[in-house]
């Protein structure tokens, strides 16, 4: 195991030992106004050095596995860590019930405007226009409209002024967005893999598919050197022993986050965007660091999937947590946060249209982002 890896552990578990002993102390009622801001930063520090060391993990189980594997896996592993530390709010003593609306909008705006933004820009000044694939794109455009529409949106028609799901509506919907979800990976990683792989350079055809010997899915080449499984297992197990201190340290952040919020006035949407911080700023460096590196299929898997995840994972995940322990879920966006969705499905979908990135379009991304930005203080 390299030092550094270990190193990251060793803090990682030493903090999670640290406020499971003593740190119960400092959070218990009332909690001073100075021991709050060094929990929080600590904590804050913490879990953001842990999921940096799982996407460093990912990383290289990515290169191991090859796409979209590879971005599968860091994908799904950040997502589990914000869908834990949204059901450790939702599950805290605060008026929590828009945690995870907000949640998931901040990963939204910060995801497909900022994130993605960032990464036409940064590509088109190194590279120009970059090529990718666009059936891939499209595919996720097409999950964020259904899911985002009838996650966010849906709740507002079907239960004017409480933005939830009755019941019998939050099972159905809970069900089918997981199948649904569980579906489109299936697809993605057999046989349909092709849509998600970076065209070959200076062709602007998408990969035509050519069924390969030994059951590979069709359009990919077989893998031309052989996995070495034993360092996969110890990437994995790794990334597990990153993730689990982020578990554990989640209900202690929730409380720090509810509080701070109350103490300093902000809005209650501002827990939400905290959370998309913590958990997608490692991934999001990943994506531009790709763009830098004119792997802009891979920034788009990682931009985009990292979306279709969250509302794929989180939605079905909150409203159980609704149904199993009676807390209010409220789902459904107010009024400007509508205009907002509205404005980022229409650019995102005019964005991916053809098949090369245009810096234009980041440009329009981020001043949306910057819009976002103005509008959650000074609404």
């Amino acid at each position: 195991m390299p030092v550094g890896t270990a190193v990251r552990l060793a803090a990682a578990w030493g903090v999670v030992v640290l406020f499971l002993t003593v740190g119960r102390g400092w959070l218990a009622d009332p909690i001073a106004t100075p021991t709050a801001i060094a929990c929080f930063v600590l904590l804050f520090a913490t879990i953001l050095y842990a999921a940096f060391g799982v996407v460093k993990e990912a990383d290289h189980l990515a290169h191991a596995l090859g796409e979209p594997y590879g971005t599968l896996i860091l994908t799904l592993s950040i997502v589990s860590i914000e869908v834990i530390l949204i059901a450790a709010v939702l599950l805290g003593p605060g008026e929590t019930a828009t945690i995870a609306r907000d949640s998931i909008f901040a990963v939204m705006m910060i995801i497909l405007n900022l994130v993605m933004g960032l990464c036409l820009v940064v590509g088109g000044l190194r590279y120009g226009e970059q090529e990718y694939n666009s059936q891939g794109a499209i595919a996720y455009l097409s999950m964020i409209v259904l899911l985002a529409g009838v996650a966010l949106a849906l709740p507002n028609v079907l239960s004017p002024g409480n933005g939830g799901f009755l019941p019998v509506q939050a099972v159905g919907v809970a069900v089918l967005t997981i199948a649904l979800y569980a579906a489109f990976l299936a697809m993605q990683m057999r046989g349909y893999r092709r849509f998600f792989v970076q065209p070959e350079f200076g062709s602007l055809s998408i990969p035509v598919s050519v069924p390969v010997e030994r059951g590979e899915p069709d359009g990919v080449d077989a893998p031309k050197i052989a996995l070495d499984m034993r360092a996969i297992v110890l990437r994995s197990i790794i990334l597990i022993a990153l993730i689990l201190p982020i578990v554990l340290l989640a209900h202690d952040m929730a409380i720090l986050i509810d509080m701070g919020v109350q103490r300093a006035g902000a809005p209650l949407a501002v827990g939400g965007v905290l959370i998309a911080i913590i958990v997608f700023t490692p991934e999001s460096i990943t994506a531009v660091k790709a763009a830098l590196a004119n792997e802009m299929q891979r920034a788009i898997n990682l931009c985009l999937g990292a979306f279709v995840s969250t509302v794929g994972l989180t939605v079905p995940a909150v409203l159980t947590i609704g149904l199993l322990t009676g807390k209010t879920v409220t789902l459904g966006l107010g009024g400007l946060d509508l205009v907002l969705l509205a404005i980022t499905l229409a650019i995102s979908a005019l964005t991916f249209l053809g098949h090369r990135t245009s810096p234009v379009q980041g440009l329009v991304h981020l001043a949306l982002f910057a819009i976002y930005g103005l509008l959650l203080f000074v609404p």
